[in-house]
């Protein structure tokens, strides 16, 4: 397994080539309000030839401001865009402890992709948009972030 944090470059060509399963790990972080998901999807998955993408950066700086002037906000949103754009698995998680307005843009995005995996438990404010749009494009989800790693372990072992 190997991680790629944001900002760090990844050899998305080398991957491809190699067919190593590329992951994005979308979905709630709403400035550390929702659980480090992305640990235990890590965790569970570090035995697998298998690269993760996770947007959740080490050296986030919450008095950047949000917007396109400053240049560390937009090269992290540059970063995750290009990433979701040229990954081959989306997973997104919706913690319902949050609202994650910049993830339901990115259901938005990538719904129709054929790419996206998304986990909505009980309690996300808007789980019935999510599972209706999940719905009309046919992406996958699940309840659990444990069923999700389950069918993914599962994939992993067919690709090996």
């Amino acid at each position: 397994m190997k991680v790629y944090k944001a900002p760090e470059n990844w050899p998305q060509e080398q991957y491809k080539k190699d067919k190593i399963p590329t992951i994005f790990l979308a979905g709630s972080i709403e400035m550390g309000k929702a659980e480090n998901w992305q640990e235990k999807i890590t965790e569970n998955l570090k035995d697998f030839n298998v690269v993760l993408l996770n947007p959740r950066r080490d050296d986030w700086d919450s008095s950047w401001k949000q917007s396109i002037e400053d240049e560390k906000f937009s090269e992290q949103v540059n970063w995750e865009l290009d990433s979701l754009e040229n990954c081959e698995v989306i997973v997104m998680y919706f913690d319902p402890n949050t609202k994650s307005p910049i993830s339901l843009l990115e259901l938005g995005l990538f719904a129709r992709s054929g790419k996206l995996a998304v986990i909505c438990p009980e309690g996300f404010w808007r789980k019935g948009n999510v599972d209706i749009t999940c719905e009309k494009y046919k992406v996958t989800s699940f309840k659990t972030i444990d069923d999700f790693i389950n069918k993914m372990k599962s994939w992993l072992k067919t690709r090996e």
